[in-house]
């Protein structure tokens, strides 16, 4: 198979926070993508910064999860170490949400080295909900942030203080986002919303995930 026909999707190993609930993936994010990149004939690689099991936030667990994304979960319980992956292998990066990501990823050296990468090659680098925490570190080889200058989304503060999860976490994304230099837009609180800005993809929120994982689809199908 050529590097065209495959995705990296990094996800995170996960973090208990302060009131002693797991701060772990939030399963459609990883599953509805996932399958929507194999219904388009992709191969894909799972990988996190440790490498091994990919925790389920249990809050994600709700009656919406269908038997699919369950089949798609079990590929969470054995992930490919981030340290062992070369960019070179992959048309694009995804990187799903879940509060984890907040903990396990901006501080990533071997996450930031792929996203220098896949920014330089001018690859696709994709990210939904908190999976943006991935681009708080994420540099370009002459050290400025991946985001500056560029029109993007994430989970916002708004919904961040909805979940009553806003005091657990390291930092709020959207304003870490904005801080950075990105320009962030903001919709209604649970929105199916995308940004597109070149090859960088962002969605708001979990509603997010099928629109980006199309809209990273047809930009590698057209390759620009």
């Amino acid at each position: 198979m050529s590097t065209n026909e495959k995705i990296l999707m990094v996800v995170t190993n996960g973090h208990t926070m302060e009131n002693g609930e797991l701060a772990g993936i939030w399963l459609t994010e990883f599953s509805e993508a996932y399958l929507e990149f194999k219904n388009a004939g992709y191969e894909v690689e799972v990988a996190s910064p440790k490498g091994g099991k990919s925790p389920v936030d249990p809050n994600s667990l709700t009656d919406d999860v269908t038997a699919e994304d369950k089949e798609a979960g079990k590929l969470l319980e054995e992930t490919k170490r981030l340290s062992d992956v070369s960019s070179q292998e992959f048309a694009g990066i995804f990187v799903p949400g879940g509060h984890g990501t907040m903990f396990d990823f901006p501080e990533d050296a071997h996450l930031q080295r792929l996203l220098t990468e896949f920014a330089e090659d001018d690859k696709l680098i994709a990210a939904v909900c908190h999976g943006p925490a991935a681009l708080v570190g994420g540099k370009r080889a002459n050290g400025e942030p991946i985001v500056k200058g560029k029109k993007v989304t994430s989970f916002t503060d708004a919904e961040e203080a909805d979940t009553k999860l806003d005091k657990y976490m390291p930092f709020l994304l959207e304003t870490k986002l904005r801080e950075l230099g990105a320009e962030f837009v903001a919709k209604d609180n649970w929105t199916d919303h995308i940004e597109v800005d070149g090859k960088l993809l962002t969605g708001q929120n979990p509603q997010s995930t099928i629109s980006l994982a199309k809209q990273f689809i047809r930009v590698l199908k057209d390759g620009k």
